[in-house]
């Protein structure tokens, strides 16, 4: 009827809809899942659930593991693997794809190790659908499926592997849920001739050319083995395993690897027993079955191990020289070395279990091993063993002629370390970490080390440190000769110390080694090399250079573009690209001016950047430790590029290859120590050029470090020392590296942050990253989006991608755009599209499956970025979750892949395990730390945190540490019982502490981050210990704090709060601009702002609102030219017990970590001081502070005002700690945890005066205003001691670069007042005999005073009193030209750096005449930072401040 069929046509109509809107575009986001599951069942009963792949079929074997990360097609395809369900421990298994079945040379397969997959099944932990590789033909699941092999993934291996580790290889069998478990019965493959299935059928040749004649017996050969033997001109004559033997037809005689027990090849043995048992026998060599076999040929026994040994990093010891080798290993059986007759001697030994790998008869030329020296996959540490085969004498392959004797080598009793000095951008707490390492290693050996020349905020500074400039020439240090009965060890603290002497050096940090230069035909001791034979493999193509014109003729021979970069460099300083003469000039001077020696080199734009950490000793033991890939390419400094660890798009003969390279140049350069190397690797083939060698620890030292669970500075530590490698634990567990650990930079304007997030998945480190609106892969930005932003490398790129993403782009596109790997592009766009799927459910979360809830924390979503999806809150989608008991699983990062008992404490939180690798049954204190470096927030606070658990251990208790900044102590690997590397933030502080249950939560330690979550840690009844967090929100909140500073009668600037902007104006015009605007809960100064009109007002509060959306904003009144003043203060249950008081040198206005400080105070006199302990004491009663806490005044006519407060510690804990000689962290440890402690009342100190200055890195940040404020912009500081201040403050600005004038100097000062103050100085700096020159209002005043000062000329002529010249004239021919900062009355604009002037508003002003017009790009400077600019102290020949000026802001300067 009509009816019906129009209720047909809507209905139709409506699925319809729903399928386009709905469906359609979800199902198109998600990749193709198999819905169909599996499970793997054990014969102890046990059960593992998962996803299958592949062929979907049911099949039973014999369960191992293996723990290499690259080569499953060439663990597939071996022989060995035959009827082993294979389990790899690595959770990303595929990343790379499969390639096409190539026939290379001999004949012989390119890729594979047979000619097709002998394992059962393949059972991983995650499987990439989308590869991506050059050489990939097809996916991992397609090559399954063509050869009917089953996989399984969604498995925790790292339990399963666990299971075998524990009770021993066992049977299993793989079983769809379609398919009856009974159908599918154990089998043993150990009672099968497994030989007999993979060995030829029959004979065959491979190289006939051949000179000599090799016969192999094939027990089930590899073809590399093959293609070893044919390479070093053999005539390979293969013979099936049961074949009989003729020794006349053979010069040597191999017997390969193959699968099952040695006990079913007794025809083998017979055959071998009539060619081998004779007088003379010709050469035999056997890998793997054949050393068992060939052990069972002479009487020894064979026997199964528990679970076998297989992987691509067993380290197995050589008997006679001690030297260790890290080899390829797959059996399950082993040889029993008590057995063997007394002709035979033991080769090898596993360092591990300390099975047998390897026998040799005393007198004839007899020999085999356990592993597998041929590789594919694996290292090719021991391939040289096929040249002894053939022609060589096995002793001397094996013994490194320069070799010292372990008791050779003369041990220091005591060791100087040299620090890295103050954290700038490019050099921050990594090195700091390396210090600390370097001491530890020190006192376990030497017992008595020496710490110096670093920063105040270090943690290595704190036991028998030196403060003072770093430097040979320095005279005052711990260079005297009091202390030259020891050595020095270089290359723990970065840069800074490489350009120095060194004689007497120990360890990697000679200059010659660190340096650009490169020899033009680097070789091996022997004669080869180092990179390999073929044009591929060379050093990175460029040219040294000494000057201008050389780097011109660089140039023009490499052709444009080109790559600048300077030598002694760190962070990339002084580097950059030139597409033409013009910008290679402006690169190539702004270079010389830091370094004498320039590279240039032919740009590689676009190719992989890849690294390796190397460690070798004295004796020429030599392993990577870790590699590392950048997702940017080539072009993007690793410093600003996400860095994964280990590498995940690199395949085996990539890996292997790199690796290789590595250790060959670390050994011709005869690094003892830790070395980085870094690769420009072509992505579309294995072409690969050497970057640089780094022959000191590297910021990426860190991160492989925390990535491996190996102590890598440590380590080097000990090698610097003599110590051989062998003997120290870390490398007899070699490292597996199984997590995905991604180190994420964030750049916010000038701040900095690192932070890494250890999970299997590559999209959680995204997710943790701080920079976006919630933190996280969320788009900044809705399309149309230009080309120009996502090919332009800035700091927001990640998120322009994922904007991209959301607006359709496809990978390929963002591929070609970026020349990121696809792969990781397909990561990122599995986060865009499950985010798509989470806004579908949008009306309610609880329609929502628990699968797409538990992808969704897989992927790295955090619960507050659920509850933006599905507009929800945060605790709702918390409450959900754990309804679902979807809850994380606590995991240790492996340094060995589960083969053996972790030794490391380093633990993390994800949702791709299915149980705990550890129990919680102890109690423990849980400190959270200061997570990532930004500016503001950087290793002060990890000072404090370290110190923190280092006192609750002296007192008994157990720690618990959080913290994610692979730079940082606390994160050590024995600095804590416990260490959990996840990220700061509510939810996970949460379920730590849930999982945990500790004593208590210790926030006060960590900086502002851990103070931003206590409230909402204390709405859920988290037990905080210290100060209550109803108290610390009464100090951060600013409208709470100043009402309570009301209430108690304590004096403060006038105040307000933000409630709109009609009634802030009129605040700030009845108390007079300027006003400071401050927003709530933010660290340094963020968004603070002082307002000198209306129009900067409106601007400052709308920042303000958007740092502080949650919190008030306060308008004060700034008081101006008023005195700053640092107390930092430890109380208990209000009562305050001990105080530090620091004196700003420069006015208020400067924010204290921009500031000078100095304690004890110099000029403040005992009224103020009095004055100032009672108002310190009233505020730690009214807040009730138990632990530490920081107030800051200001003072100005005899009136004392507080300003702010800090109910945490500061960043000059560590400095008045220092200086006073009192550690406040540790009292305040003791009083938090309810510890009687004894007053220490007002700390005066010991008779020294300590001064901190700041350390900025202006010159690395093109376009940054140097005028200081009340937003933070140092990156770092440093302290030194002297008997006065004057002394301290001149020893502090050495250290942190500033040279002192040897000529001239330039003056440039903007008002009469501060002209006049400076008058005293600028006459004794013309007695000292200084040529001084000044602009020309400057030099007009010091002229009338009789101070001879030259105006400088224009045009580049002779310095000149009566002309009134420009500014940008120059100085005398000869001298460098200083760029005129401070301006009189014309425009002011700040421009690459530098402030130049402006045809402005008084362009006309008579004295002045001209400027510049405005450029795109310029930053006007304010009327306000032109009142009273700093004065500019120069010296020839610097650029900028940051190079070694300084800015002087006040007469104490």
């Amino acid at each position: 009827c009509p009816a019906a069929a129009r209720l047909f046509r809507v209905c139709l109509f409506f699925v319809l809809f729903l399928f386009f809107f709905f469906y359609l575009p979800v199902s198109r986001a998600q990749p193709r899942i198999s819905r169909t599951m599996a499970t793997l069942i054990l014969e102890d009963g046990s059960s593992f659930r998962g996803r299958p792949f592949g062929a979907h079929v049911s099949v039973s074997g014999e369960v191992v593991f293996q723990t290499g990360m690259v080569g499953y097609p060439e663990a597939l395809s071996d022989p060995s693997y035959r009827r082993q369900l294979l389990t790899l421990t690595y959770p990303l298994v595929g990343n790379y794809g499969v390639p096409g079945d190539e026939e290379g040379p001999f004949g012989l397969s390119r890729w594979f190790e047979s000619s097709r997959i002998h394992a059962a099944a393949l059972i991983v932990g995650e499987l990439t659908e989308r590869p991506s590789h050059w050489s990939a033909a097809k996916s991992l699941d397609q090559w399954l499926q063509e050869h009917g092999v089953p996989g399984l993934q969604g498995v925790d291996t790292r339990r399963l592997t666990k299971k075998i580790r524990e009770k021993g290889t066992m049977l299993g069998k793989l079983v769809l849920d379609q398919t009856p478990s009974d159908d599918v019965p154990f089998e043993n493959p150990d009672q099968r001739n497994l030989v007999q299935e993979v060995s030829m059928k029959e004979p065959r040749v491979f190289n006939p050319s051949g000179g000599v004649r090799i016969t192999v017996v094939d027990c089930g050969i590899k073809f590399n083995q093959i293609r070893c033997l044919a390479q070093r001109g053999a005539r390979v004559t293969v013979l099936p395993w049961d074949h009989p033997l003729d020794p006349n037809d053979f010069d040597g005689l191999f017997i390969s690897n193959g699968p099952g027990d040695p006990r079913f090849c007794q025809t083998t043995i017979e055959n071998l027993r009539a060619v081998v048992c004779v007088e003379n026998p010709k050469p035999v060599f056997g890998i793997c079955l054949g050393h068992q076999l060939l052990a069972l040929l002479i009487g020894a026994k064979t026997y199964k191990m528990k679970y076998g040994n297989r992987g691509h990093n067993q380290p197995c010891l050589h008997h006679g020289t001690g030297r260790c080798f890290i080899t390829s290993q797959n059996h399950g059986f082993a040889v029993d070395a008590g057995t063997l007759p007394p002709d035979w001697s033991v080769l090898f030994t596993n360092a591990n279990d300390q099975t047998n790998e390897g026998i040799v008869h005393q007198s004839k030329p007899l020999f085999s091993v356990q592993f597998h020296p041929e590789h594919m996959a694996g290292p090719t540490d021991l391939v040289g063993l096929f040249d002894v085969f053939l022609d060589t004498r096995l002793t001397d392959h094996l013994t490194f002629p320069a070799s010292p004797r372990p008791s050779e080598v003369r041990r220091p009793r005591k060791v100087l370390i040299l620090g890295s000095g103050g954290l700038s951008i490019g050099q921050a707490g990594e090195f700091d970490y390396s210090g600390s390492q370097v001491g530890q290693s020190g006192r376990t050996r030497t017992g008595s080390p020496i710490l110096g020349r670093s920063p105040p905020v270090k943690r290595s500074v704190w036991s028998a440190g030196h403060q003072g400039p770093e430097g040979g020439e320095y005279p005052d240090g711990p260079d005297q000769p009091q202390h030259r009965h020891g050595a020095d060890l270089q290359g723990s603290g970065g840069q800074g110390l490489l350009p120095a002497h060194h004689a007497g050096l120990r360890g990697a940090g000679h200059q010659e080694r660190a340096s650009r230069r490169r020899p033009a035909d680097v070789r091996r001791p022997d004669g080869e090399p180092i990179p390999g034979p073929g044009p591929r493999r060379v050093w990175y193509p460029g040219l040294m250079v000494v000057s201008l014109s050389q780097a011109v003729a660089a140039a023009e021979r490499l052709g444009y573009p080109v790559l600048v970069r300077s030598a002694f460099a760190l962070g990339g300083l002084g580097s950059g690209f030139a597409n033409s003469r013009e910008e290679l000039t402006a690169l190539a001077t702004a270079a010389f001016a830091h370094t004498s020696q320039v590279l240039v080199d032919k740009s590689l734009k676009g190719w992989k950047e890849i690294e390796y950490e190397v460690v070798r000793d004295a004796y020429d033991n030599c392993i990577t430790v870790c590699n590392m890939e950048n997702v940017d390419p080539l072009g993007i400094h690793t410093g600003e590029s996400i860095v994964v660890a280990p590498s995940q798009t690199l395949n085996d003969h990539e890996y292997h290859l790199l690796r290789r390279t590595a250790i060959k140049v670390i050994r011709h350069l005869g690094i003892v120590g830790e070395c980085n190397i870094q690769y420009a690797l072509n992505p579309e083939s294995d072409q690969y050029y050497i970057i640089e060698v780094n022959a000191r620890l590297s910021r990426s030292s860190a991160l492989a470090s925390k990535a491996t669970g190996f102590p890598l500075a440590y380590v080097a530590a000990k090698l610097g020392l003599g110590i051989p490698l062998p003997e120290l634990r870390y490398v007899l567990l070699s490292p597996c590296c199984p997590p995905a650990v991604p180190l994420s930079p964030y750049w916010d304007q000038d701040q900095s942050v690192l932070g890494p997030k250890p999970d299997p998945d590559f999209e959680n480190v995204v997710w943790s990253s701080p920079s976006g609106p919630l933190g996280g892969f969320l788009p900044l930005s809705r399309p149309p989006l230009a080309p120009q932003e996502l090919q332009t490398p800035t700091d927001k790129r990640i998120f322009v991608l994922a904007a991209a993403l959301r607006s359709g782009y496809t990978v390929e596109k963002l591929y070609q755009l970026t020349k990121i790997d696809r792969w990781f592009l397909h990561k990122m766009k599995n986060i865009a599209d499950h985010e798509r799927l989470l806004e579908t459910f949008n009306q309610d979360e609880s329609a929502m499956p628990p699968e797409v809830m538990l992808k969704a924390k897989q992927l790295g979503f955090s619960d507050k970025q659920i509850a933006l999806a599905v507009q929800s809150t945060e605790l709702a989608v918390r409450k959900l979750r754990r309804d679902w008991s979807i809850l994380p699983a606590v995991k240790q990062i492996d340094t060995v892949a589960a083969e053996w008992p972790a030794q490391t404490n380093y633990l993390y939180l994800t949702y791709h395990g299915a149980e705990d690798d550890l129990g919680f049954g102890e109690p423990h204190v849980m400190v959270i730390g200061s997570g990532v470096y930004r500016i503001g927030s950087s290793v002060e606070f990890d000072w404090c945190a370290v110190g923190c658990i280092t006192e609750l251990r002296k007192m008994g208790y157990k720690t618990i540490m959080v913290n994610y900044n692979p730079e940082t102590v606390s994160t050590d690997y024995d600095m804590c019982d416990r260490l959990y590397f996840d990220e700061i933030s509510f939810e996970v502080v949460m379920d730590i502490y849930e999982r945990e249950n500790p004593e208590g939560v210790i926030l006060s330690m960590g900086g502002q981050l851990p103070n931003n979550i206590a409230m909402a840690l204390h709405r859920q009844q988290c037990r905080i210990l210290g100060t209550s967090p109803e108290f610390i929100d009464c100090a951060e909140n600013r409208f709470k704090f100043s009402r309570m500073l009301d209430t108690i009668g304590i004096s403060q600037p006038q105040w307000k709060e933000l409630s709109e902007t009609e009634s802030a104006v009129k605040f700030c015009e009845k108390v007079g601009y300027p006003c400071l605007v401050r927003p709530s809960y933010v660290l340094s100064g963020a968004a603070m702002n002082v307002a000198y009109g209306d129009g900067d007002l409106e601007k400052f509060l709308s920042n303000a609102v958007a740092v502080s959306r949650e919190h008030p904003v306060v308008i004060s009144k700034f008081i101006q030219e008023a005195k700053e003043i640092d107390v930092d203060a430890v109380a208990c249950d209000g009562v305050v017990v001990a105080i530090a008081v620091s004196e700003h040198v420069e006015n208020a206005g400067v924010h204290s970590g921009d500031a000078t400080l100095v304690t004890p105070p110099q000029d403040l006199n005992q009224k103020t001081m009095d004055r100032i302990r009672t108002i310190v004491h009233a505020i730690g009663q009214e807040l009730q502070v138990t632990g530490p806490f920081n107030l800051q005044l200001i003072a100005k006519d005899d009136q004392l005002k507080v300003i702010e407060c800090n109910v945490r510690v500061s960043r000059s804990f560590p400095f008045v700690s220092k200086t006073l000689g009192v550690d406040l962290v540790a009292v305040a440890t003791r009083a938090i945890m309810g510890e009687e402690v004894e007053p220490v009342g007002l700390m005066r100190g010991k008779g020294i005066v300590g001064v901190k200055v700041p350390q900025f890195s202006f010159s690395r940040l093109a376009g940054a205003d140097v005028v200081l404020g009340v937003e933070m912009t140092s990156t770092g500081e440093v302290a030194c001691f002297g008997e006065n201040r004057y002394e301290a403050y001149l020893k502090a600005m050495l250290s942190t670069g500033f040279k002192i004038p040897k000529k001239n100097i330039l003056l440039s000062i903007g008002s009469y007042k501060v002209r006049n103050r400076l008058l005293p100085t600028v006459q004794a700096l013309e007695a000292m005999g200084y040529d001084l020159y000044a602009s020309v209002g400057t030099a007009d005043f010091y002229t009338e005073h009789g101070v001879s000062v030259s105006t400088t000329s224009a045009g580049g002529g002779s310095p000149s009193r009566e002309r009134r010249p420009r500014c940008g004239s120059s100085l005398p021919r000869g001298d460098p030209a200083p760029r005129c900062v401070a301006g009189d009355r014309r425009g002011l604009a700040v421009r690459g750096g530098r402030r130049v002037f402006h045809q402005g508003e008084a362009a006309q002003h008579h004295e002045l005449p001209g400027g510049e017009p405005l450029r795109p790009g310029d930053q006007p400077v304010h009327e306000e930072q032109r009142r009273a600019p700093p004065v500019l102290l120069r010296h020839q020949g610097l650029p900028d401040p940051a190079a070694g000026g300084g800015l002087l802001r006040s007469a104490h300067h």
